[in-house]
């Protein structure tokens, strides 16, 4: 059997963050081993929801790639590749926009969740209500049949497989139908330190792969725990609290941090203390990244010229994907 095609990526809108390093950083090193892997740096869809900031996410451009490389992902082993440098996507969202209507894209859960997150009301760019149909597109193009992606993007997932069976329905069979692979674990989907439910630059509740270590250390310091545990005596409570939220997604240490939960519920146990063992955890995590950060930031050119070679490899595919498109629906013919 033939190793399946995977598709995965980032929105340049800032650095990425231990989040992104739970729910996928870590799938991409694991599934690189053993699959086609693309990474796709989708700066064309980051200026869907903020088309002002388009030179910051030219700069983030980079700075992804090296987040992603710095952690582990490897370019003999995995393509890197630059929406924008891919006009065929563009192409063939176009194509694809006509295959889904607009009442659909409103009730897609995952972009009536982000409407909300951003605030738009009824002031929404038509590319950010789209933007599901620009990754059908990316998806689609490099013939991915598994997409790594965490429970709140199954929705765009389910509806590039409407467009997919809806091309070939008229078109005839061409494109192929993706699979989503779920994020697992306590990592799957990290909360930011604040505790709200979503990890983000913009809210100042994100750790970052690049932190230093004092800038980690002041972080966890500010990390929610328990209200109610105004004193070491009093009885703690894990719902809800932060730390042990990032230890149970971090701490390799799971007898010790299984002892500390029971510690810590009875009474005894300052939050101080289990703020310590979390930074020690992620420090450990985070000092070969920033170490390999930092060699890769003084060489901007080598990992500029691993999205140049990377995007010129994905244009061979997504030009072929392209082709079928395009004969399949007989634009290439004049009469």
């Amino acid at each position: 059997m033939a190793p399946q095609v995977v598709l995965t990526g980032d929105r340049p809108t800032g650095r990425l963050h231990i989040g992104h390093y739970a729910g996928s950083l870590v799938q991409r090193v694991e599934l690189q081993n053993e699959h086609r892997q693309y990474v796709l740096v989708a700066d064309l869809q980051a200026l869907t929801d903020d088309a002002k900031q388009a030179q910051a996410v030219r700069r983030n451009i980079v700075e992804v790639a090296i987040d992603n490389l710095a952690a582990g992902v490897d370019p003999a082993k995995s393509t890197f590749c630059v929406q924008s440098r891919l006009p065929e996507l563009a192409e063939l969202t176009f194509y694809f926009l006509n295959l889904v209507t607009v009442a659909r894209l409103q009730r897609n859960p995952t972009v009536k969740l982000e409407i909300a997150q951003k605030g738009f009301r009824r002031s929404i760019p038509a590319g950010f209500l789209c933007y599901p149909v620009s990754q059908a597109a990316d998806i689609t193009a490099f013939k991915a049949d598994l997409v790594p992606v965490g429970e709140d993007q199954v929705p765009v997932i389910e509806q590039t497989i409407e467009i997919v069976r809806a091309f070939n329905g008229i078109y005839g069979d061409t494109l192929v139908e993706p699979k989503a692979r779920l994020s697992t674990g306590p990592g799957a989907r990290i909360c930011g330190l604040d505790g709200r439910a979503k990890m983000g630059k913009s809210l100042g509740n994100a750790i970052f792969l690049g932190d230093s270590e004092d800038e980690l250390r002041r972080k966890v310091r500010a990390a929610f725990t328990d209200p109610r545990h105004l004193r070491v005596s009093d009885p703690g409570h894990l719902e809800g609290n932060v730390v042990f939220a990032y230890l149970d997604a971090f701490d390799p240490d799971r007898q010790g941090l299984a002892e500390l939960k029971s510690a810590y519920v009875r009474g005894g146990v300052a939050d101080g203390a289990t703020k310590e063992r979390l930074f020690r955890v992620l420090n450990e995590l985070l000092t070969p990244i920033r170490r390999r950060r930092r060699e890769l930031e003084d060489d901007r050119a080598a990992v500029i010229r691993i999205l140049e070679d990377g995007t010129a490899q994905a244009k061979s595919v997504v030009a072929d994907t392209l082709a079928r498109v395009r004969t399949a629906m007989r634009l290439d013919e004049l009469v």
